[in-house]
């Protein structure tokens, strides 16, 4: 594909439906995707590096007081306080309580441990009504019936400059938090300073919210909303479902359910193993079939059970999935009587598979009857099936997990091994979005060291591959 040819792709992928023109079929089925896989599929890719509450940051914090409610035409700066009082203790979890009455303002200065882009969340609960300056510039402000803006600011190192917070209401405290933005490889980084992706910004700055694409974890990534950030294995991190979802979201003319069951640490030959994969004999062992425990056994002795059993985490996870589906109304109250259609399924897994050499040499075969066994589960027999490489190390990848990524490509239709999958399966290789430790949060390895540019990238590449199979491409 030439680059023009990929830019024409990109931006049919990324033009919202109504800018075409298109208007929801209000009855039509809801599209719905099943995703799943293992911590990957789960989400790990960090939003920004974590927020802390403040407190050692702040030096010499004051609280003056001054009469009547807050006025935006007043100069509290010029104005006279009734009251002024020193806080011994601010953020923190006990921070020295306010004294009321009044219009109360903070001031004192702030010296940050580390050089960088930072964003201030001061308040808690009411107390969140307010305005706050750091060297004079605004950082924050959410008045009483609106939402909350931040302008992150950059700091460095020992400078030591003012702050100023004036409460808008009578509910005032030290309370408050502070994040980092621009930590290498964080969502908030490489959207907010880089300026990739930028249809997940909205345009007060905040992330957006997609009003057609909902997003349903079971399992484990348990959020259930409006697809937005924090669909991840918690609200400070992000999956494939992220880039996917918007990707999808804007192909379809009904609205899209991402129904997403998925658990961390789990093989495709042993945990996922589907129903109705035989036992097998190798290197004087028996390795488990479906239901059987344990895992492996030598050949002509009685096996004793554990307290697990291949295929249970593909039990657990997809009668999740049926419950949900099978409760649809409930679960959806705002789809009601629409019903729904299974529209495709997204795999990212393999990493547990990379442990054992017997269980990458089987992937391949694993992954076929995985593809089978679920769209005969789901009843959706023709249903497109995405599947992304693992690519931990990128291109020096070897070993089993070369096998491992060797298998995932080899069932794609594409290659011609399985003539059944051709133009419903297609297999992405995701190798060229690996990012290193000095270009991310976190130098783990195994889950892309958190980097959320790849777990953009591997969204952005399932949905793409959906949409060409769905087009009949």
């Amino acid at each position: 594909m030439n680059y023009l040819s990929h830019k024409i792709l990109v931006s049919l992928f990324f033009t919202p439906w109504f800018a075409l023109g298109i208007t929801h079929a209000e009855d039509k089925p809801v599209k719905v995707y099943i995703l799943s896989g293992q911590s990957n599929m789960v989400g790990i890719g960090q939003v920004t590096g974590g927020g802390s509450r403040w407190g050692a940051e702040f030096i010499d914090p004051v609280v003056s007081v001054y009469p009547g409610a807050y006025d935006p035409q007043t100069d509290y700066d010029a104005a006279k306080p009734t009251q002024t009082m020193k806080l011994d203790e601010f953020g923190g979890v006990q921070p020295t309580p306010y004294p009321g009455g009044g219009t109360q303002v903070t001031r004192g200065f702030i010296e940050i441990g580390a050089t960088g882009v930072y964003e201030f969340r001061p308040g808690y609960g009411g107390s969140t009504h307010n305005i706050m300056h750091v060297d004079g510039q605004e950082v924050y402000r959410k008045q009483v019936d609106g939402d909350a803006v931040h302008t992150p600011i950059r700091l460095a190192q020992g400078s030591r400059v003012p702050f100023k917070i004036t409460y808008l209401t009578g509910q005032a405290d030290g309370l408050g938090w502070i994040a980092r933005v621009d930590i290498p490889g964080t969502l908030a980084t490489v959207v907010k300073q880089d300026g990739k992706f930028p249809y997940l910004v909205d345009p007060q700055g905040g992330w957006k919210q997609r009003d057609d694409v909902w997003y349903k974890g079971v399992v484990t990534a348990g959020a259930n909303k409006w697809l937005s950030v924090g669909c991840g294995a918690g609200a400070n991190s992000i999956g494939p479902e992220l880039g996917f979802g918007h990707v999808i979201g804007n192909e379809h003319d009904q609205p899209v359910l991402l129904l997403k069951a998925s658990q961390g640490n789990r093989s495709l030959g042993w945990d996922f193993l589907p129903p109705g994969s035989k036992s097998f004999e190798q290197d004087g062992f028996i390795y488990a079939g479906y239901q059987d425990s344990p895992d492996r056994w030598q050949k002509g002795t009685q096996p004793k059970s554990i307290n697990w059993y291949a295929g249970k985490q593909y039990d657990d996870c997809f009668s999740a999935a049926h419950e949900v589906l099978d409760n649809f109304d409930q679960e959806f109250p705002h789809w009601k009587g629409r019903g729904y259609e299974i529209a495709g399924f997204v795999w990212w897994q393999g990493h547990k598979d990379q442990g054992s050499v017997v269980h990458a040499e089987r992937y391949e075969q694993n992954l076929v009857h995985l593809i089978k066994t679920l769209r005969k589960e789901f009843d959706a027999p023709q249903a497109p099936f995405a599947i992304a490489t693992i690519g931990f190390g990128g291109w020096e990848m070897s070993g089993n997990a070369l096998t491992v990524a060797d298998a995932q490509l080899a069932v794609s239709g594409a290659n011609g091994k399985y003539p059944e999958f051709k133009g419903n399966v297609a297999t992405v290789e995701i190798r060229d979005f690996w990012r290193d430790a000095e270009q991310s949060p976190r130098n783990q390895g195994f889950h892309y060291n958190q980097n959320a540019e790849t777990y953009m990238l591997v969204g952005e590449a399932l949905g793409g591959v959906m949409v060409k199979m769905l087009k009949g491409n």
